[in-house]
């Protein structure tokens, strides 16, 4: 029910991102969705991609400064309000969303969230029936 997402921390200098990239892109890692939030003095690229061990071995090994976290991919309908609606159940349950981030793939909206609570989070995955990612579906985005 969860994905690896990367967090990778980048200077606010010219070409910081397009390293990174490069690096990723030597080994074929594709990249499924990705966010980038700065300040004014380093970003942070969160990034879903179809093989995170490997992206994150290859950075580490290339002193970038990243981590693997778990974060839980829900779909949702492509249909205008189905975010809101699908968001409103973690509310109802007394959950924050710490951060969000989408993409579309297969003609499916899927939603990355952070909640202040995991466990509680796929409890309500499971009791509203949510359709969800695993890791093993990321490779299957690319073919569809």
């Amino acid at each position: 029910m969860t994905i690896h997402q990367l967090s990778v921390f980048l200077e606010n200098k010219y070409g910081a991102l397009c390293e990174i990239l490069a690096l990723l892109a030597e080994e074929n890692i594709r990249i499924v969705a990705a966010t980038i939030a700065d300040t004014s003095e380093f970003g942070i690229m969160r990034i879903i991609v179809d093989d995170p061990q490997k992206a994150y071995t290859i950075l580490k090994s290339n002193n970038v400064s990243a981590n693997l976290t778990d974060v839980l991919a829900v779909v949702t309908a492509p249909p205008a309000g189905s975010f809101a609606q699908t968001l409103t159940h973690f509310t109802k349950a007394g959950l924050s969303i710490e951060y969000m981030y989408s993409f579309v793939a297969g003609g499916k909206a899927i939603l990355i969230l952070r909640t202040n609570n995991r466990e509680a989070a796929r409890e309500v995955i499971r009791r509203q029936n949510m359709e969800y990612l695993c890791e093993s579906d990321l490779p299957a985005l690319f073919t569809e």
